[in-house]
């Protein structure tokens, strides 16, 4: 039987329900992806057999092709969240990891694109790790 996986964007706006299972997961260093994640990478796992099924609000839903590049990001229009979306041609999958309401089952695979690193995401296992917000 095939995954079943939930998510939603953080408004709560748009909800999806992706059936199949996931190929690949990466840690994206690049520098678009740490545009549009605004962190250090991005995390997203791939599927060339999984199918994408918007639950609601899939009007809510962007897709913004980065022109000249095959970079895409889709997001809610009301919160900005990142959303999953297809490629080259509806074959691949792409889901933003952090969409997912459903467990993430499998690891990730790799950090890609590890030239364009963040020049302060060196040693952050050293640094103070807290339970909630800092007092």
């Amino acid at each position: 039987m095939a995954g079943k996986h939930s998510g939603s964007c953080l408004c709560g706006a748009v909800r999806y329900e992706i059936t199949g299972e996931f190929d690949a997961f990466f840690l994206c260093h690049c520098r678009y992806c740490q545009k549009d994640s605004g962190s250090a990478h991005a995390a997203n796992l791939f599927s060339g057999t999984a199918q994408l099924k918007w639950l609601e609000g899939e009007e809510q839903v962007t897709l913004f092709d980065l022109p000249g590049t095959r970079h895409s990001k889709a997001f809610c229009q009301t919160c900005g969240s990142a959303l999953p979306h297809t490629q080259m041609a509806g074959k691949l999958v792409v889901v933003p990891a952090g969409s997912l309401d459903s467990p993430v089952s499998i690891r990730p695979d790799a950090h890609i694109m590890l030239r364009s690193k963040a020049d302060w995401d060196e040693r952050l296992d050293e640094i103070e790790k807290l339970d909630g917000l800092p007092t």
